[in-house]
Parts: C-alpha cells; sequence; structure tokens
C-alpha cells in the first residue's frame, strides 16, 4: 500500500491549497479515507474524512467552511481544497487509510501559513 501526498507549500493568510493523496496497493473506492495534520508540539488531529459510497463527509469544526474533502475513485486520489488559510493551519498533512487488515499512512505535505 502507498499513499503519496502532494500539493503542499508555502501561503500567506487567506489564500488556497489544494492537497492531493495517490493511493495504490488497495481498492481504494472500499473505503474511507480520511486527511490529518501535525503542528510542530502538538497531537496529530482529524482534518476531514469522506466515505467510501456516497461521499458523506465530517470535518473537525477548525476547518468547516474553509476545507472541502473530495476524492476521484477513477484515480484512486482524495483531494483536500484548503481555503481562507489561516497561519494555525500551519502542519504537515497527512494521508490516512483503515483497511480491514491494517492502518496506513502517507509520507505527509508541509502547509506553511505565513506573511
Amino acid at each position: 500500500v502507498q499513499l503519496v501526498e502532494s500539493g503542499g507549500g508555502l501561503v500567506q493568510p487567506g489564500g488556497s491549497l489544494r492537497l492531493s493523496c495517490a493511493a495504490s496497493g488497495f481498492t481504494f473506492s472500499r473505503y474511507s479515507m480520511s486527511w490529518y495534520r501535525q503542528a510542530p508540539g502538538k497531537d496529530r488531529e482529524l482534518v476531514a474524512t469522506i466515505t467510501s459510497v456516497g461521499g458523506s463527509t465530517n470535518y473537525a469544526d477548525s476547518v468547516k467552511g474553509r476545507f472541502t474533502i473530495s476524492r476521484d475513485n477513477a484515480k484512486n486520489t482524495v483531494y483536500l481544497q484548503m481555503n481562507s488559510l489561516k497561519p494555525e493551519d500551519t502542519a504537515v498533512y497527512y494521508c490516512y487509510v483503515r483497511t480491514t487488515w491494517y492502518d496506513y499512512w502517507g509520507q505527509g505535505t508541509q502547509v506553511t501559513v505565513s506573511s
């Protein structure tokens, strides 16, 4: 199983970024997918989840109305559109999946929000 994140970078407050997570090695369409983040000195926290069927979504209160999670099962990819970014959104963002047997994490992509 591989989860490969991309799309992170440096952005000014109020700006936008779109993260992508390309998945392989498992039946992507069968599983819910999530994005987590970890800021320096803080615990890893759940940002957003999208279900496998129907695409129902859930968000952390801190990102509701600003972030949107989506998936393309034909491309085995999950996305995180992040708008109105704030300095407190600065963190390493990780893609995550819990399969029938194991939990898998991507390597992470750094998002820095700063002027």
